[in-house]
């Protein structure tokens, strides 16, 4: 995401999917729950902690919005107050990434949900990044949120969701279940858009270690065209190396798997800090984005976002990892961020 017009477009999105969530967050709300946390533009916020780990969640789009560690922030985050870009740590829902034109078919049937991101006409990150969950149980080491997202004209499926947010002594893990209250199956996906800060600095000193075999070729819309090994490319960190200047808006896949089935990517950064996000099996992608182009009030590269993701971009066209959620079944997945 390189080119000067990259910040344009994730404000641009931001800002169309508000009014196409306004209503969902009126009518899509699962029954009130007794509400523990502060009031912000984020919703009600939730405190969480076990040790040295203190975790922040806020309400709208289940946001993981601070995971601090002996007082030090190690998210590129913003305030609860303020709005935020980039989809800084936002669960991203029922679809991450792109349609092409915002249009695909399921079921027999053509649909169209909202383009909001014009300049490239595509449908980017789902349809609740402004929409605020409702508490379930809220614990001094967890917070549960639910939502129910209803039937719309371009997603007309019915789904209900919980998000479980835990911390530990090592760091904190997230549980997100989607689950078909309605009567066909739905599409899919999933993904969280959590950035790492680089510490001091740039993230070109930070040492990156990616589980990836494969990442896919885009076209000038960030759209995949093509897959490819990424051995003897940039974009081979298989091996632990400096990031350097390379650049990345790129989607990952053929993950490399721990004996546990999960999959893992290290960060070390210039700092001395050790961080890992590990994915479970449910999750068979990562969208990796250093950050070139962010909003004028941050530097450049301050951080980068490994993104967790249960299908690829554009899935709900190519039918790539996509989950298809039979009437009363559901998907399940585990992520979650520790400090080495």
């Amino acid at each position: 995401m390189s080119e000067p017009s990259k910040a344009f477009s994730r404000r641009a999105a931001l800002g169309a999917a508000a009014g196409v969530t306004a209503a969902a967050a009126l009518a899509g709300s699962a029954q009130a729950q007794p509400q523990h946390g502060r009031l912000t533009a984020n919703g009600r916020t939730y405190r969480i902690r076990r040790g040295a780990h203190q975790v922040v969640i806020a309400g709208v789009a289940a946001t993981l919005l601070s995971w601090r560690v002996e007082g030090e922030e190690l998210l590129l985050t913003h305030s609860a107050d303020e709005v935020g870009e980039g989809y800084q740590g936002k669960t991203i829902l029922p679809w991450p990434n792109r349609i092409d034109g915002g249009q695909y078919e399921f079921g027999g049937r053509k649909l169209q949900v909202p383009v909001n991101e014009p300049e490239r006409n595509t449908a980017l990150h789902g349809l609740m990044n402004f929409v605020e969950w409702d508490l379930v149980r809220h614990l001094p080491d967890r917070v549960e949120l639910e939502h129910v997202l209803p039937p719309s004209y371009g997603y007309p499926f019915h789904l209900s969701f919980r998000i479980t947010y835990a911390v530990d002594e090592q760091g904190v893990t997230t549980t997100l279940t989607a689950r078909n209250i309605g009567t066909e199956p739905a599409p899919y996906g999933t993904a969280n858009h959590t950035y790492i800060a680089a510490g001091t600095g740039r993230i070109d000193d930070m040492v990156l270690e990616l589980p990836a075999e494969a990442y896919y070729v885009t076209d000038d819309r960030l759209l995949p065209i093509d897959k490819r090994h990424v051995a003897g490319t940039e974009y081979d960190f298989r091996t632990a190396r400096r990031i350097g200047s390379t650049e990345m808006d790129t989607a990952f896949t053929a993950l490399r798997r721990q004996p546990d089935g999960t999959a893992v990517t290290r960060f070390h950064r210039a700092d001395g800090r050790a961080i890992e996000l590990w994915v479970d099996r449910a999750h068979g992608y990562l969208q990796v984005y250093t950050d070139d182009s962010p909003e004028a009030d941050r530097p450049p590269r301050a951080g980068i976002t490994v993104e967790p993701m249960t299908c690829a971009p554009n899935a709900f066209v190519t039918g790539d990892g996509l989950a298809v959620i039979e009437p009363g079944g559901t998907h399940r997945g585990r992520w979650g961020l520790r400090l080495r």
